[in-house]
């Protein structure tokens, strides 16, 4: 597993995969992905997973950590990963620079 410095992951959110690990009784990392569809082109992906693959790049703050894969990298280059708890709900976002726009729902973009 590569260690990525274009990728981070802000304070929220590594409190809250800290938060997820203490509910399940277990350390959670968060995987990041770029999947093609949604209503913009391309969408983000999350999931909880308990290991990584050796091909993985893993992002850490505060002993959390998020781990992408090397095609979703290239597209996530620059990006924050944040979570977010708001009136409409709680969730992970990841504020992508390179995205030129998205939709309404925070979760498809395009480039």
């Amino acid at each position: 597993m590569m260690t990525s410095t274009e990728l981070t992951l802000t304070p929220a959110a590594a409190q809250r995969l800290h938060a997820i690990g203490k509910a399940e009784g277990r350390a959670v990392m968060l995987r990041v992905a770029v999947e093609g569809g949604g209503c913009s082109g391309f969408q983000y992906q999350f999931d909880l997973v308990q290991e990584g693959h050796a091909d993985d790049f893993r992002i850490e703050r505060d002993g959390a950590a998020a781990l992408v894969d090397e095609m979703s990298l290239v597209m996530l280059k620059g990006s924050e990963i944040d979570f977010v708890d708001e009136l409409a709900g709680a969730e992970f976002r990841v504020r992508n620079p390179n995205a030129k726009s998205s939709c309404g729902c925070g979760v498809s973009f395009s480039i």
